[in-house]
C-alpha cells in the first residue's frame, strides 16, 4: 500500500493532529489522516469546517515501524502526534527512515528529544532528511524570541519563560506524567545540568500585574536544541500555565511522585502515572477561544555587557502549534529545510518564516523588543 498525498498526520484521534489538518487544508497540502482506529480518525475529521475542501485519506495502522512504512510509503513528510513519543516515537521515526521521508512531532518530552538526536540524528542528516521534535508553541514561539533576542550578539546567556491560558489536552496530560520519570536539564556553560524536580519559581507576567507560578516542566527542548550553538552558552526554560490553582496542583503531582511512585517498579510507576493522567483529562478539550487562551513567550538574553528581552503575546496555544506543524510540512513538500538531520523548528525553517506565519494568521502579536 503507498500513497500520493505528500503529508502524513500520525495521531489524528486527537486535539491537535485535528489542528494540524485544519491548517493543512487552509494551505491547500493534501494528506493523509492516520491513527490506529480509522473510526476514530474519521469522526475528527469530519468535524473539521470545511474539510469537504480538503484533498485527504483516512488511513489506520498500528504502530509498527513496518506496518507505518506501508501504511504511509509516498509521502515526503510524517507529523507525529502520537504521544508520550517516548514510548510510542521510536516506530514512527523509524518508518520515516525507512520511506525516506521528513519528520516532525509535537513533544514535550526532553528525553525523547535528546533520544531522537543521539539515535537518528546522523542517518537522517545522511539522507537528506529532516528530524525534528518538539514543533510546538510551547518551545518553538519562544525559540523565535531567543533568536529575535539573540541578534545584536554579545549575549551568551537565556533565561526562557513559556506561559498560557487553557486546558491541557489528553496527550499532554500524558506527557505531563510521564516526564515525571525522566531527568531533567538546563545548559549551564556548555554543560547538561540536572534540575531539582522540585524546582519551583514565582515570575512576573509581561503585560500583567501579577505573578505567575513556573517550573521546569521537563526541562524543555531548548537546553538541547542550543547545546551545540556558538551563540549560546547556558539556557534555562520554565514555563506553566496561568492559573495559580493548577500550578500548586502540579507541585504536588512532582511531590507525591517522589515520595509515593518513585520508588516503584518502571511498570508499577507507568501504570499509576497513566491512570492518574485519565482521571484528569479523558475528554476533548473545548476549542480554543482567543479571549479566553492567551498565551506570553518572554525572553532574556544577557551577555557581560548587555541585556536583551523580547516578548511574543499569543493566543490559542494549540492552533498555534496545528499552525507550525502545518507550514513544516508545507514548506517541506516544497523545498530542503536549512538544516538536516536534527534539528529545531527555527534551525529547519529560520525564525522570521515561522513567525511570518503566525502573525499572518492572526495568533501572535509583533515582538515586543528591549535591549540595554
Amino acid at each position: 500500500m503507498s500513497t500520493d498525498k505528500p503529508v502524513v498526520v500520525y495521531g489524528v484521534s486527537g486535539y491537535t493532529g485535528r489542528l494540524i489538518c485544519e491548517y493543512l487544508r487552509e494551505l491547500s497540502v493534501p494528506f493523509v489522516a492516520a491513527g490506529r482506529d480509522a473510526d476514530r480518525v474519521r469522526a475528527v475529521v469530519e468535524k473539521i469546517p470545511g474539510i469537504e475542501t480538503a484533498d485527504y485519506e483516512i488511513v489506520a495502522a498500528e504502530n509498527d515501524a513496518d506496518a507505518l512504512a506501508d501504511a504511509f510509503d509516498g509521502a515526503k513528510v510524517i507529523c507525529n502526534t502520537a504521544g508520550p513519543f517516548i514510548k510510542f516515537g521510536p516506530e514512527v521515526v523509524q518508518a520515516a527512515l525507512k520511506i525516506g521521508a521528513h519528520y516532525t512531532d509535537t513533544t514535550g518530552e526532553q528525553d525523547w528529544v535528546m533520544h531522537a538526536r543521539e539515535t537518528w540524528g546522523d542517518e537522517f542528516a545522511a539522507a537528506g532528511l529532516l528530524l525534528s521534535p518538539g514543533i510546538a508553541h510551547m518551545f518553538t514561539v519562544s525559540e523565535i524570541a531567543a533568536n529575535i533576542a539573540l541578534e545584536p550578539g554579545g549575549y551568551d546567556t537565556l533565561d526562557i519563560l513559556v506561559l498560557w491560558k487553557g486546558l491541557p489536552t489528553y496527550a499532554s496530560m500524558q506527557t505531563i506524567f510521564t516526564i515525571l520519570k525522566a531527568h531533567w536539564y538546563y545548559l549551564e556553560q556548555n554543560q547538561l545540568v540536572e534540575w531539582d524536580h522540585s524546582a519551583a519559581f514565582d515570575v512576573p507576567v509581561p503585560g500583567y500585574h501579577e505573578l505567575a507560578i513556573a517550573v521546569p516542566w521537563g526541562g524543555m527542548s531548548h537546553p538541547i536544541w542550543f547545546q551545540n550553538d556558538p551563540r549560546v552558552s547556558s539556557v534555562r526554560s520554565i514555563g506553566g500555565v496561568l492559573n495559580r490553582a493548577v500550578m500548586e496542583g502540579v507541585g504536588q503531582t512532582v511531590q507525591m511522585f517522589e515520595e509515593q511512585l518513585r520508588p516503584l517498579d518502571p511498570e508499577a510507576q507507568e501504570k499509576a502515572l497513566g491512570d492518574i493522567a485519565a482521571s484528569l483529562q479523558a475528554d476533548m478539550p473545548p476549542r480554543e477561544n482567543p479571549r479566553l487562551n492567551r498565551s506570553v513567550d518572554s525572553v532574556h538574553a544577557s551577555g557581560p555587557l548587555g541585556r536583551s528581552h523580547v516578548v511574543i503575546h499569543g493566543n490559542s496555544n494549540y492552533k498555534q502549534t496545528g499552525l507550525l506543524q502545518a507550514f513544516a510540512a508545507y514548506s517541506l513538500v516544497q523545498q530542503a529545510p536549512h538544516r538536516v538531520g536534527f534539528a529545531s523548528g527555527c534551525q529547519a525553517f529560520g525564525h522570521y518564516e515561522l513567525l511570518g506565519q503566525l502573525r499572518g494568521f492572526g495568533l501572535v502579536s509583533a515582538p515586543v523588543i528591549t535591549r540595554v
